[in-house]
């Protein structure tokens, strides 16, 4: 059963994610059956811009094991393929002090592997924590109401 998404709940939880973008990731040969196989994790993960050109660091993409030849190491850096004005609104972004680009997610489109990028803010403690308390009032709201129409139905 091949992987729908790969998300990276890390960087939902560290960051405020202020805007999202999509980019195609260059891969080679046996880490897109890899990839499918969800044998992904981009929990760590980030891009960065160098010489207008964005780049991939630390998704870690484990070989295949029925890959003939050519087994790309794990943690490579890898391309990622975006448009000129895309760079370089991305690397204005970057160069703000406290923001980073973390990818949120690997998914498949078209028959091609996607990341998402988000742009963040990092997240301090008391924010983390008021997170927290909305996610357990939401979940205490869902189980009174679910037992509010269990007892009326």
């Amino acid at each position: 059963m091949p992987a729908e998404s790969i998300l990276n709940r890390k960087a939902l939880r560290d960051f405020h994610i202020l805007e999202r973008y999509e980019a195609g990731i260059e891969l080679k040969g046996s880490e897109v059956k890899s990839v499918r196989a969800g044998k992904a994790n981009i929990s760590d993960a980030f891009a960065r811009i160098e010489n207008s050109e964005a780049f991939l660091y630390n998704a870690d993409i484990q070989p295949y094991e029925k890959a003939s030849h050519e087994i790309p190491s794990a943690k490579r850096v890898r391309k990622l393929l975006l448009h000129r004005e895309e760079i370089d609104k991305l690397y204005g972004e970057s160069q703000i002090k406290g923001r980073a680009l973390v990818v949120l997610k690997l998914y498949w489109k078209n028959g091609k592997l996607k990341a998402e990028l988000g742009v963040g803010r990092g997240k301090v403690a008391h924010d983390k924590r008021a997170d927290l308390k909305k996610r357990a009032v939401e979940r205490e709201t869902a189980r009174e109401v679910a037992r509010f129409n269990r007892k009326h139905s």
